[in-house]
């Protein structure tokens, strides 16, 4: 009886030892008992898909939690290895990429799209209290979370801020050296991730599918888990998409605590899907007769002719239009996403044409799509040249132009969708939703940084010259994005502009536009500064319904800061809920940015160290900032203001008669 008592009690025991090295091995997913949730699934050939589209997050985990802590508290060790493939809808255009996740939990719902991979959120991004770890395969440059490079691999811990990471690369055992991988090439890849809990040290190693495992890792980091991990987790993988689609795909996993995880056999690994046409075979060409060959070659000319005539006449496409490619959408398309351009899709009306939502048939992206018309037939080719120049503009805070459409005399711009509509829509007409403090000196700072790319670290400089909370729309985090470029003017840095074009909107115009209608970086500044004011206040810069002495409202911020109490112009809407120095900065930026003269106001990148404390703020001088408000319009009285402005709300939101419209020519 002892006997069988004692069998029975190693027997446990080594049981128990069992489920502490748990291991399992994936060749490929057809039958596999996986969790899936969001967008995740897996296909008839055995493909494990986390996203295919845009605007998706997806996860895949294993069903079982694994007990990563044993009773004496140090974490176990554990090796992983699995086979990914990222395919970008758009060549070397990708949405983030995806994670290996170890979490205490197999379901993110919290989790949101884009940068936030699908597991955090704005919330508890970088929460001690999250228990999450994750290795990131990161596709898109990310500075909110302390990216510089983009394309890269990571070693999170409870948010998306890396302890450590590297650009992708992998160590060639033959030249000694790390070579450079691209994590969007549509290739598949093999990641090891080991942990050795007694030293605390966790190794990441990446190599091409068709390589043995590199002798040294990517990323070796000294990490202690054991205050992170819980007793029983949850592993497994999430991705996430934002605008643009891409597809994000597991072959194989394999995994073992407490030893090295299985090799994966790359000859059952499932096949990805197969992009562009099938490739013909040599041999179907080397044994035929030439006479064959000739004549096939014949014929494929002879319908290729055919092809390129029907092309021809089915839409005019003038051959200066080539050069811009993809950049062009067809009239069809447009007129299908956004269903025949009906007054349900309207987005609202500017000063040159409405604006839809679409959504794109081929790739279910959502866009916005701005009908404008051009006058000017031999205008067109140049306007449509810097159009796509701005188009090639790349910043967190701009709107992204994603291309345009010709049809007669009427020109379609296409942008990036922005869920959360204009900021103006969100200050004067949203009380309900009202912003808070933390959210519009975000959106002040964004706007700024946007500024200072156009201004002074893009190829050219690029002039806006119509900075406004109307052409601010806020995505669906609520960072401000600028848009609009229809007023916008390029020059080579170093150079002046040839515009002299008075363009913009009452109330965000520089002094010296009206005497010289020049343009400049500084007078983006001046309009800078009244749109601070704006967002700080709550109020529009010029308000004919507002008291005698509120009509202008850098004049009444003055006034107050004159008496001593600028902080009496804050929006009375925050209900005093905000940072009081932020909020004294802002103000007083807002008016050193309104200074008479140009050559006071600050630039950009001034005005991005002021906001970012960097370099104290200078002393107001009263009579300076007298002399500036007194410039602000050439109004003799309230009553001249009114008129004035009341004629313009009248005709377009970027006033014709201040206007020489760039859609007309008249740049």
């Amino acid at each position: 009886m002892f006997r069988k008592l004692l069998l029975w009690f190693l027997l446990m025991k080594y049981a128990a030892h069992k489920g502490d090295g748990s291991d399992f091995i994936y060749n490929g997913f057809r039958g596999a008992n996986i969790s899936l949730d969001g967008a995740a699934e897996i296909t008839s050939h055995g493909l494990l898909i986390l996203t295919n589209s845009a605007q998706q997050k997806g996860h895949a985990c294993y069903p079982i939690p694994l007990h990563f802590k044993p009773s004496y508290g140090k974490n176990q060790s554990f090796s992983t290895n699995f086979v990914f493939a990222i395919v970008p809808k758009y060549r070397n255009v990708s949405s983030f990429g995806a994670a290996f996740v170890i979490s205490p939990s197999k379901e993110f719902p919290v989790g949101q799209v884009g940068q936030y991979m699908g597991i955090f959120n704005p919330t508890n991004n970088g929460n001690l209290s999250n228990h999450i770890a994750a290795i990131e395969l990161d596709t898109v440059l990310n500075p909110e979370f302390g990216d510089i490079n983009g394309n890269h691999v990571g070693v999170d811990i409870n948010g998306l801020d890396s302890i450590t990471s590297a650009p992708a690369a992998y160590f060639s055992n033959m030249s000694g050296r790390f070579k450079n991988l691209s994590l969007i090439s549509g290739e598949p890849m093999h990641v090891w991730v080991e942990y050795n809990g007694v030293q605390n040290q966790l190794n990441v190693t990446l190599s091409p599918i068709d390589l043995p495992k590199p002798d040294l890792p990517l990323l070796s980091s000294m990490v202690d888990l054991s205050s992170i991990m819980l007793d029983d987790m949850y592993i497994g993988f999430s991705s996430s998409t934002m605008s643009v689609p891409s597809s994000s795909y597991i072959l194989g996993w394999s995994f073992k605590m407490n030893g090295q995880a299985p090799a994966l056999d790359s000859s059952r690994l499932p096949k990805l899907p197969r992009i562009g046409p099938k490739k013909k075979s040599e041999l179907l060409t080397i044994g035929l007769p030439v006479i064959v060959l000739f004549s096939t070659l014949t014929a494929i000319s002879a319908v290729g002719l055919i092809v390129r005539r029907k092309i021809k006449f089915a839409e005019i496409l003038e051959e200066w239009e080539h050069q811009y490619g993809t950049h062009r959408f067809s009239y069809k398309d447009l007129f299908m996403a956004t269903k025949g351009f009906t007054d349900k899709e309207l987005l609202g009306v500017g000063g040159f044409g409405r604006v839809y939502r679409g959504v794109l048939s081929a790739s279910k992206m959502e866009v916005a799509v701005k009908r404008v018309s051009h006058e000017s037939r031999q205008g067109m080719r140049e306007f449509i040249s810097e159009i796509m120049s701005l188009g090639r503009l790349r910043h967190r805070n701009l709107v992204q132009l994603l291309g345009y459409c010709r049809r007669k005399r009427e020109l379609l711009l296409v942008y990036d969708f922005m869920p959360n509509g204009s900021l103006d829509k969100s200050l004067f007409d949203h009380p309900n939703s009202m912003l808070t403090w933390s959210q519009r000196f975000g959106i002040i700072k964004g706007v700024a940084s946007a500024l200072l790319y156009l201004h002074e670290e893009w190829e050219q400089v690029v002039l806006h010259r119509d900075i406004k909370a109307s052409n601010v729309l806020l995505d669906n985090e609520m960072n401000g994005r600028l848009g609009d470029f229809g007023l916008a003017r390029l020059y080579d840095h170093g150079t002046d502009p040839q515009t002299t074009h008075m363009v913009g909107t009452f109330g965000y115009l520089a002094p010296e536009l009206t005497r010289t209608g020049k343009a400049s970086t500084s007078t983006d500044v001046f309009a800078f500064g009244a749109f601070m004011l704006e967002v700080a206040c709550g109020k529009r810069p010029i308000d004919p319904q507002s008291s005698a002495d509120e009509v202008i409202l850098v004049q009444w911020v003055w006034e107050c800061w004159r008496r001593g109490t600028i902080l009496a112009a804050a929006d009375p809407k925050l209900l005093l809920d905000y940072v009081m120095e932020e909020m004294e900065l802002v103000l007083k930026l807002g008016l050193l940015c309104s200074h008479r003269f140009s050559a006071a106001r600050p630039s950009m990148r001034q005005i991005m160290q002021f906001l970012d404390q960097d370099v104290p703020l200078p002393e107001l001088s009263s009579d300076g900032l007298g002399a500036a408000i007194l410039s602000v319009g050439h109004y003799k009285g309230s009553d001249d203001l009114r008129v004035s402005y009341t004629s313009s709300e009248q005709g377009l939101a970027s006033t014709s008669s201040v206007t020489g419209s760039v859609l007309s020519g008249g740049r």
